[in-house]
């Protein structure tokens, strides 16, 4: 009787060392998630990435998803992309660490790292990825609102876009180069939805817009409406260059949203940025990922995305990780 006791005993004693095992197993396997190592023997040093994008309305959501699902399958780390008010906001939310990556203009790039415009202090955490395609200025109307020119925009009901937006800046801009301020017209501060949606229904006579075209939002209310995109007068453009020196003259195709003729308007670029602190290994995946993949990118403006181009119109630093994929391919800046 004592020997099988000391047998069950025996079997108790090797059934917790067991448990005991697993659970440090267990344990060792967390802290190797948390170093950052994502099964493919390179610690990048996160195991989740944000990318901040846009409103669903717009350019930047569309190909938000895809860059995160390119970056994920590049690296193994679980990418989101995450809806936001675009360009201004997702500065800040760099300079918050709550994303890592992000879509904005490069003029808001620019006006974040001085602490200027609708920033009040420098953002000195950000860096550039590389620069996509051209963020066109569409100034929208209805036919037959009599709008036919900015001037005419004059007393008018306009969404001038969300309050610290890139679109207000490019509004206010462009507003300025005809002798006017936000104050000349009923300013409305909409996303590009609410515009479309107040285009629809009366609420708004015209909307600013800054988007890679076609823009989404546009685009479903000219599958309604006869929709009108305001040109700028090519003196004004001039005079905007010269003072906005990264705007660049723009031409909308004929065609876009039924126009039957083309529009002379403005553009910034889009561009992505990156918090600083993520590994240069990391950084120059991630740059990749995108530029060798635009294949894979299903808008209209995957076209346009080209690692010949991603440093042009920058206008901040570039991260280290992203100038070492550029320095490989022999791109510069023009």
């Amino acid at each position: 009787m004592k020997r099988k006791r000391i047998f069950l005993l025996i079997a108790v004693i090797s059934m917790l060392s067991l448990l005991l095992a697993a659970c440090g197993g267990d344990k060792n396997a967390d802290n190797e998630n948390k170093s950052g190592d994502n099964g493919d023997g390179k610690d990048y040093g996160i195991d989740f990435l944000t990318l901040a994008s846009g409103g669903t309305g717009g350019t930047y959501y569309p190909l938000g998803g895809t860059f995160a699902t390119l970056i994920g399958d590049a690296t193994g780390i679980e990418a989101n992309s995450i809806t936001s008010n675009a360009s201004a906001e997702n500065m800040t939310s760099i300079q918050k660490e709550d994303v890592e990556v992000a879509f904005t203009q490069t003029d808001i790039a620019t006006y974040a790292t001085e602490g200027t415009m609708m920033f009040e202090e420098k953002i000195d955490n950000v860096q550039g990825l590389g620069t996509l395609y051209p963020e066109t200025i569409q100034i929208v109307a209805l036919k037959g609102s009599g709008i036919e020119t900015v001037a005419d925009l004059k007393g008018k009901t306009v969404s001038v876009g969300e309050a610290g937006s890139g679109t207000r800046a490019n509004a206010e801009q462009i507003l300025e180069m005809y002798d006017m301020t936000v104050d000349d017209v009923k300013a409305r501060n909409l996303d590009f939805d609410d515009s479309s949606t107040g285009l629809q229904d009366g609420t708004i006579d015209a909307a600013f817009i800054t988007a890679g075209t076609p823009t989404g939002a546009v685009e479903g209310l000219a599958a309604t409406k006869d929709v009108v995109i305001v040109p700028l007068d090519n003196d004004k453009i001039e005079d905007l260059i010269e003072k906005y020196p990264y705007y660049a003259q723009e031409t909308i195709p004929e065609g876009t949203y039924g126009a039957d003729h083309e529009v002379e308007t403005v553009a910034v670029q889009a561009m992505l940025v990156v918090r600083s602190d993520l590994t240069e290994e990391l950084v120059y995946e991630i740059t990749k990922a995108i530029f060798e993949n635009t294949d894979k990118i299903g808008h209209a403006k995957g076209e346009l995305i080209k690692a010949e181009n991603a440093l042009n119109g920058m206008g901040i630093d570039v991260h280290p990780g992203a100038q070492k994929y550029f320095d490989e391919k022999g791109v510069k800046a023009e």
